[in-house]
């Protein structure tokens, strides 16, 4: 089972997320909708790929993935960043802040499940 912590505000993102992901037999979702509910439910849940959105309110996922990574066994968990700006140089930023891969939005959600497997897979 691969284990999925997601931190999402927007509620059709979070459904379309929930029903892709559900066709995966092996993977195992939980969705956190601020950076805090997502802190405070990482260690118990202990992902094993953490799907965050980089623009939230209160908490961007860049910072709420600083916060997750001073957690004991979340240091080195793969993160997938959530994005509708790519803007020029957006990506390699957000690699260089640890990211693992980086999806825009909109994104395919048939390729999603597959997607995240390729990243736990390559860990």
């Amino acid at each position: 089972m691969i284990r999925i912590l997601q931190l999402e505000d927007d509620p059709d993102i979070l459904e379309i997320c929930e029903m892709a992901l559900g066709m995966e037999e092996d993977l195992v979702l939980l969705q956190c909708t601020s950076g805090d509910e997502a802190i405070a439910k990482a260690q118990e849940f202990k992902p094993d790929l953490l799907l965050l959105d980089v623009m939230l309110p209160n908490m961007s996922g860049t910072v709420a993935l600083e916060h997750l990574r001073k957690l004991s066994g979340l240091e080195t968990v793969p993160a997938v960043f959530f994005t509708a700006r790519l803007q020029n140089g957006e990506v390699s930023a957000l690699l260089a802040r640890g990211a693992s891969k980086v999806i825009s939005k909109p994104f395919d959600p048939l390729s999603l499940g597959q997607e995240i497997i390729e990243v736990v897979n390559r860990r």
